[in-house]
């Protein structure tokens, strides 16, 4: 379990100090990687999320940023994001200017989540991949960056109440990893123009 990771990193640990559960601790986390896309649109900047088709055996119909597992071809974490962008949402790594990395955020399921922002250079079609990506859609980056919009709350899972960040949005429930991630953005956004 991640107890104090580099600083700036994240977990799904940060709202649940001390809680073991079902879930496996891992000696060795697995990379992986996911793209924060800032877009601009006439009313500001937004951030591009998806949601997961409902048929898929982990996280089904949750919001996420495209991403996933770091592959061995991939030359590093910011290649895998962007070859994920490009799979699930056919946003060309060509029309990607990568502004950096975030500290990593470390999953429950012994993930190590690398957070590449990037820039959308040029207006794209966003075009699903049928079999993870049931939705792409859009949200204004000023709402994200607002900490009154996060909630914290809480379910149990394996028979243990467990909490995490919320940000309800439309119809949409953005939550756990994808929550925490860009939570620790809206903060960073706050230090940069604080």
């Amino acid at each position: 379990m991640l107890a104090n990771g580099p600083a700036g990193s994240s977990s799904d640990f940060d709202l649940n100090p001390g809680v073991v559960g079902p879930w496996p601790v891992a000696d060795k986390l697995r990379p992986a990687a996911v793209l924060v896309p800032l877009i601009e649109s006439p009313r500001g900047v937004n951030v591009i999320l998806t949601k997961r088709s409902s048929h898929l055996k982990h996280h089904p119909g949750q919001i996420a940023f495209p991403g996933g597992k770091v592959d061995a071809t991939d030359a590093d974490e910011v290649a895998a994001a962007l070859r994920e962008a490009e799979e699930e949402i056919a946003l060309l790594a060509s029309n990607v200017e990568v502004m950096g990395r975030m500290p990593f955020h470390q999953t429950v399921t012994s993930f190590q989540i690398t957070p590449v922002v990037g820039r959308v250079v040029d207006p794209f079609i966003a075009r699903p991949e049928a079999g993870e990506v049931a939705e792409v859609f859009e949200v204004p980056l000023a709402y994200l960056a607002d900490p009154a919009n996060y909630l914290i709350e809480g379910r149990y899972w394996g028979g243990i109440h467990r909490r995490y960040y919320a940000i309800p949005y439309g119809p949409y429930y953005i939550w756990g990893a994808t929550a925490r991630i860009l939570r620790g953005f809206a903060e960073r956004l706050s230090e940069w123009h604080g």
